[in-house]
């Protein structure tokens, strides 16, 4: 068996995502690897009858304003797990989450990939998919899956901005 070195740590910064960062953060320290978090931001092209952006709002500004949404919350991440001492880098990626992580972890030589699973069914599984079902039968790493706890994170989730439209 390998040693633990790097985790790969996709999070969306929903309670369950941050629930697996703290599951993550005990075995790294456990292990002394270092964490590698990550969050996918998906661009899914808005639509209307009319063609993909019309009647939209500034797609590009959008865009950018989620960029740096995402950017902020990565960075006070990071912030809250170096105040704990913990050995960690981010990495914002572009594209469909379950293609990313997986590629993410391949690039940054990751040992394991530890992930929240939302614990969806039926209808909004078969709609929605599953990002964590997708990583374990893509990735070429272990992947741990931690279920979404009712306890919570001891992170902080870092607040969400609202975004001007219009």
């Amino acid at each position: 068996m390998n040693m633990i070195t790097t985790i790969l740590v996709p999070i969306d910064f929903s309670a369950a995502s941050m629930h697996a960062l703290d599951y993550a953060v005990e075995l790294g320290r456990s292990t002394r690897a270092k964490l590698i978090v990550v969050s996918a931001l998906d661009v899914i092209p808005f639509s209307s009858p009319f063609g993909v952006g019309a009647g939209t709002p500034d797609l590009a500004t959008l865009l950018g304003e989620q960029r740096q949404l995402c950017d902020d919350q990565l960075a006070k991440v990071a912030k809250e797990l170096k105040k704990r001492r913990i050995d960690c880098r981010t990495v914002l990626l572009d594209g469909v989450p379950s293609e990313q992580i997986v590629a993410a972890a391949k690039k940054l030589k990751a040992d394991l990939i530890v992930m929240s699973t939302h614990g969806r069914s039926g209808l909004s599984h078969m709609l929605l998919g599953s990002v964590a079902e997708k990583v374990v039968r893509m990735a070429s790493c272990p992947v741990l899956t931690v279920r979404a706890s009712k306890g919570g994170s001891r992170l902080k989730k870092p607040a969400r901005k609202a975004t001007k439209r219009g």
